[in-house]
């Protein structure tokens, strides 16, 4: 029987692998490196190139820009100068400036307004009729021609008494109607005495007396408002606007009286 020979001893693959790739010589990185940078170079100049084509402004590539018409005017150049001095020759006018403002009508004054305006409107339509519905003669007529003599307090109040009842009209000198200086005028007027249309003016035509001395027919004046004393603490008047030529207590304590 034959003797097998003993397996040869195999050498460690992995140490003579490791010596084999140890051998082969890599390839150059440095090469390849510094070939990529010139790129990248190259690369980004375009790229800035094209960039900064693309970033110049419209107005620098329009046609035509350099003409005559795009040229910097006198007035443009002066708003890029430095800090400029003007001198005025002429006189300068400065105007006043004022502030603007504003009112707020109320309710209350709307109302007002309308009820003034509706008074006015009513007593022109009065005075119409007023005018229509007399024909017989003015106050300064009757003093011009006197139906009566003597101007005595009693004679005076006698005739007052005979328009009673007659409305009251604004500016009314007439039995068609009467204001409170109006009917004073038209009595006395009869008498042949002329006196202003206004009660101010014909208690200042007279001589002031007490109370003690009144008698029926000399005036009782107040503020804005005249009439015959009738005696007893009253007074015969045209009170006012919607009222009639009337007797009747003196309300204030304000009057004086006077004697023509």
């Amino acid at each position: 029987m034959t003797a097998k020979a003993a397996p040869k001893a195999l050498a460690p693959q992995s140490t003579d692998l490791a010596e084999k790739v140890s051998a082969v010589p890599l390839p150059s990185t440095t090469r390849r490196l510094r070939r990529g940078g010139v790129a990248n170079v190259v690369v980004m100049t375009v790229a800035a190139g094209i960039v900064g084509t693309l970033a110049i402004p419209a107005y620098a590539m329009a046609p035509g820009s350099q003409g005559p018409q795009f040229g910097t005017s006198a007035e443009t150049s002066l708003t890029k100068a430095q800090a400029q001095s003007i001198e005025v020759t002429d006189d300068v006018a400065v105007a006043q400036a004022s502030k603007d403002t504003f009112s707020v009508t109320t309710g209350e004054e709307i109302r007002a307004a309308a009820e003034a305006e509706a008074a006015r409107v009513a007593a022109e339509a009065q005075m119409a009729a007023y005018a229509a519905a007399y024909s017989g003669l003015s106050a300064d007529e009757l003093a011009a021609s006197p139906v009566y003599g003597s101007a005595d307090p009693a004679s005076l109040f006698s005739v007052a008494q005979q328009y009673l009842g007659v409305p009251y009209v604004y500016g009314g000198a007439t039995p068609a109607g009467f204001d409170c200086s109006g009917l004073v005028k038209y009595v006395y007027a009869q008498f042949g005495i002329s006196l202003p249309h206004s009660s101010s003016a014909q208690g200042a035509a007279g001589t002031r007396i007490s109370e003690s001395q009144a008698v029926p027919g000399d005036l009782v004046v107040m503020d804005g408002h005249i009439g015959f004393y009738a005696g007893n603490g009253q007074i015969l008047h045209a009170p006012y606007e919607g009222t009639s030529v009337r007797i009747q207590p003196i309300w204030t304590s304000d009057y004086y009286i006077v004697r023509i």
